[in-house]
């Protein structure tokens, strides 16, 4: 089946990829659709694709962050595009073949100024949400 990367785009000129994957799929009882309930489990990350040259100047003598996460200097920002990230598989259930997708949508950001995520990376460090969306529908055998 197909996975695509998505990603986000934030006012401040950054990028991120956003992947999502379908840990597991199985089967767990009953409901209306296709009269088979699948349990899925995805499981999506975040990664940095591109930073302007500005902010990253700007965050080359930051700190690294330490074990834990930075309470302080998080800031909202906006998301100007994006692209949501999607998995999917089949699986055979007691009604016969499903296929299933995941498809992970950014709704909100936020980034950190006074800390970087390594003493290597001259860049924020980010959290997006996001929300997955998951769909089954049964597989129709083309006869």
């Amino acid at each position: 089946m197909v996975s695509e990367e998505g990603f986000v785009r934030l006012v401040d000129g950054s990028t991120l990829k956003l992947k999502v994957v379908i840990a597991d799929a199985r089967e767990a009882g009953f409901s209306p659709y296709g009269g088979v309930n699948i349990l899925v489990k995805p499981i999506a990350g975040l990664g940095v694709k591109e930073i302007p040259e500005p902010l990253k100047k700007e965050m080359a003598n930051k700190p690294p962050v330490t074990s834990e996460i930075p309470r302080e200097g998080w800031e909202i920002i906006d998301i100007k595009d994006y692209k949501p990230a999607s998995d999917e598989l089949k699986i055979e259930t007691s009604k016969g073949l499903f296929h299933v997708k995941v498809i992970s949508e950014p709704v909100m950001a936020a980034r950190n100024l006074k800390y970087k995520p390594a003493p290597e990376l001259d860049e924020p460090i980010y959290n997006v949400s996001w929300v997955f969306k998951i769909s089954w529908k049964p597989v129709k055998e083309v006869t």
